[in-house]
């Protein structure tokens, strides 16, 4: 059975994610998610992509078992895969978040061109919590929000609220449960309303400030995130006592004396 559905009307794609009730990413869902946004390329119709939702949340992130070593690396070629697919976008891409977007999830939303959210949404990155940290989001948080707050995010796994993340820059519009579709609608009529040539062209011009992650740069944090982060005992021990339900053992470190 499909998780993901791609309606086409009116130049508009909408691009949902069906995983109810948390749309957790496995490889199964990355890869076809990743197929389902690539094959929009092929569409010179397309106009505006709106990537949403089905279920309680946005997306929760990526299935804890596939970070393991032996998915680890595979997982996030694919999951950043889809993200590279979604930044490579000509057209506008919008992100409309009905509730948490969390891990995975929130970096979904990093890579879209505009964010919708609901007042439920929330925003955070708690891979810290499980030894382990977000290759994409290290790569872009810091150019998109000031540093104490990228720091903030990543180093702790604080969570934003919908009006925080929109305070902070990462969340354009924020809505009502009632009022949420109405408000996707509407920014989406906005940008139906304008010049398909110039809002490509525009979105061309815009990626020259490089406010959004190069893959270099995503490339680069992954690789580290597989060569460095994952040889390590705590970073395995984070992500299997997620899986087995339990408070983690870290590993303890003898003191540097620094002269």
């Amino acid at each position: 059975m499909s998780q993901v559905e791609v309606q086409h009307s009116g130049g508009v794609a909408r691009v949902t994610m069906d995983r109810p009730p948390l749309n957790i990413i496995d490889l199964g869902f990355a890869r076809e998610l990743a197929g389902a946004i690539e094959d929009l390329f092929r569409h010179p119709e397309v106009d505006v992509v709106v990537l949403a939702a089905r279920g309680k949340a946005f997306c929760a992130g990526v299935d804890v078992r596939d970070h393991l070593p032996d998915r680890g690396a595979e997982m996030l070629r694919e999951f950043h895969r889809v993200c590279f697919a979604l930044l490579e976008l000509e057209v506008p891409v919008v992100a409309a978040v009905q509730g948490a977007a969390l891990g995975g999830g929130c970096e979904l939303t990093l890579v879209c061109d505009l964010v919708v959210a609901s007042e439920r949404a929330t925003f955070g990155q708690p891979e810290i919590k499980l030894g382990v940290f977000p290759p994409l989001a290290a790569a872009a948080l810091p150019q998109m929000v000031p540093g104490h707050i990228a720091s903030e995010m990543i180093l702790t796994g604080r969570t934003l609220t919908a009006v925080e993340a929109r305070q902070v820059g990462l969340v354009n519009r924020v809505a009502g449960p009632d009022q949420f579709d109405a408000t996707v609608e509407t920014l989406v009529d906005e940008l139906t309303a304008l010049s398909p040539e110039s809002l490509r062209l525009t979105k061309h011009a815009l990626r020259l400030a490089r406010r959004r992650p190069h893959p270099a740069e995503v490339d680069a944090a992954e690789r580290y995130y597989v060569e460095h982060l994952m040889r390590t005992p705590d970073a395995i021990e984070g992500l299997q006592s997620f899986i087995e339900r339990r408070t983690p053992a870290w590993s303890t470190r003898a003191k540097v004396t620094r002269t």
